[in-house]
């Protein structure tokens, strides 16, 4: 416990303190959010906050951690700090969309299987190389979709930050529950140091945490959620309680793919307010309405996760569809709602 509070508190203090510097450099080197079309803000508003998450979860998690622990982190934070480096280049303009998905963010996956850290859903089910193969392939596709699921959920002032530091609290607690040293220390510096980033990010955001960010978010979630070990659940729950955790990401991006390839359009690489913070904000939300919604949905989610822990695996099963049929029924109203159309045209925005 003592690790973990130390982990969260010097998170939360680097996150608060670096932003100052960190928004200074992003103005001084024009690394700006500049306002447009499919844009919230109407101000230009820096960018690079995600250095500030990125660099306060480092110094976090190197105190917190010594000995076998800290070996064991280091590939973990080689492919964070991969992700948040290609993220800030293509917030600058760098690089092609593309490239982050399609090499980024499997490379940084390959990380961590080389480190050790992959999906066991196949080995258990299947068993022998195959299996090992099929969890290999389930954490390239897992990392790959989380990560990128941030990446277009950072699209209004303190959403992204919100949902990871939510989705943190969650993770933290079935991991302590379950005596994994590692993952709590993990989940509660990246829950401090998203707190921090809020102090700034919440509307009205005075810095934004750019791709970078979102994507080292992203990325970190999805290391939590591989290295998450329910000993005492059965199977089906202990893969079923990472999703539910981030059932929000989950929703949001279903929505996303679902409309905008009914129209014709790239899930991943088209810009638009089409997300559900932007539908409920046009119901009648608002920005911070849509923004705590969306916090209380992923502290239904995370409480959902904790519930199906203590379940059989029958009653898991029914929890999983229960929550399958929501994603899917809320995605067919918030689809009836208003959102501002976009052309197809690609982009690398959210």
């Amino acid at each position: 416990m003592a690790a973990d509070l130390l982990a969260f508190f010097i998170a939360l203090f680097a996150s608060l303190m670096l932003v100052v510097p960190v928004r200074a450099l992003a103005l001084r080197v024009g690394m700006v959010d500049l306002p447009g079309p499919r844009k919230v803000h109407l101000t230009p508003i820096p960018l690079l906050g995600g250095l500030a998450m990125h660099v306060a979860v480092v110094i976090a998690v190197l105190f917190a951690f010594n000995g076998p622990a800290r070996a064991q982190i280091v590939g973990i934070l080689i492919g964070a700090t991969l992700v948040a480096g290609v993220g800030i280049l293509d917030d600058r303009g760098l690089l092609h969309h593309q490239v982050k998905l399609f090499v980024g963010m499997p490379l940084a996956a390959t990380i961590l299987l080389v480190s050790g850290i992959r999906a066991q859903v196949f080995s258990v089910l299947v068993g022998g190389r195959s299996g090992d193969f099929l969890d290999a392939v389930l954490t390239v596709v897992w990392v790959v979709g989380i990560t990128a699921s941030f990446s277009i959920l950072d699209h209004m002032d303190g959403l992204c930050a919100g949902v990871a530091a939510m989705a943190s609290v969650f993770f933290a607690m079935l991991a302590y529950l379950n005596g994994q040293t590692l993952v709590t220390t993990l989940a509660a510096a990246v829950l401090g140091a998203a707190t921090g980033f809020l102090r700034w990010n919440f509307k009205p955001a005075k810095i934004f945490m750019g791709d970078g960010g979102a994507m080292f978010l992203g990325y970190l979630m999805a290391t939590l959620g591989l290295k998450l070990r329910l000993e005492n659940s059965n199977h089906l729950s202990s893969w079923l309680a990472p999703i539910l955790i981030l059932g929000v990401t989950v929703f949001d991006t279903t929505l996303v793919t679902i409309s905008r390839s009914r129209r014709g359009l790239l899930p991943f690489a088209t810009p638009g307010k089409d997300h559900a913070a932007h539908r409920l904000s046009n119901l009648g939300l608002g920005h911070r309405g849509a923004v705590l919604t969306l916090y209380v949905l992923g502290a239904i989610g995370g409480g959902a996760a904790v519930l199906v822990t203590y379940l059989s695996a029958r009653m898991a099963f029914f929890v999983g569809a229960l929550a399958l049929g929501i994603i899917f029924a809320g995605v067919a109203c918030l689809e009836r709602a208003p959102y501002e159309r976009q052309t197809p045209k690609t982009s690398n925005a959210s």
